[in-house]
């Protein structure tokens, strides 16, 4: 008779950790406040936790945020040009973009709120 493969105990997650995200996230929603300076603290501790990461919940959060980072920067490089047209067609992309990064990042803090993870996919390891 073969044995149930056990799943690996998990460290339990501290009060610290929660705050850390918390504040990971309010860094990320207040993006335009401080000219993504502070985005890119955040990222950056993104980037560091989520090797460190064994719960699934906060390194799929984390990896939420890395990419919601990734796929902006990469929005406000192609949109850019359009600064060099006119100021105005430049300014609403800048300002579309903007919105659908404050809107990931709030999703994602309520999802984290609610201890789901930040998308309806499950995550695959």
């Amino acid at each position: 008779m073969s044995e149930r493969p056990t799943l690996p105990v998990l460290p339990a997650k501290t009060a610290n950790d929660r705050l850390l995200m918390q504040v990971l996230y309010a860094l990320h929603t207040l993006a335009w406040f401080s000219l993504g300076t502070l985005t890119v603290l955040a990222v950056i501790v993104n980037l560091i936790k989520r090797g460190q990461e064994q719960d699934p919940l906060y390194l799929r959060h984390h990896q939420y945020l890395i990419r919601t980072f990734g796929w902006t920067l990469l929005w406000l490089l192609l949109a850019s040009p359009l600064w060099l047209l006119f100021v105005v067609p430049g300014m609403l992309a800048y300002a579309v973009i903007g919105l659908w990064y404050a809107y990931r990042c709030i999703k994602g803090w309520l999802r984290f709120n609610d201890n789901r993870f930040p998308d309806d996919v499950p995550p695959t390891y």
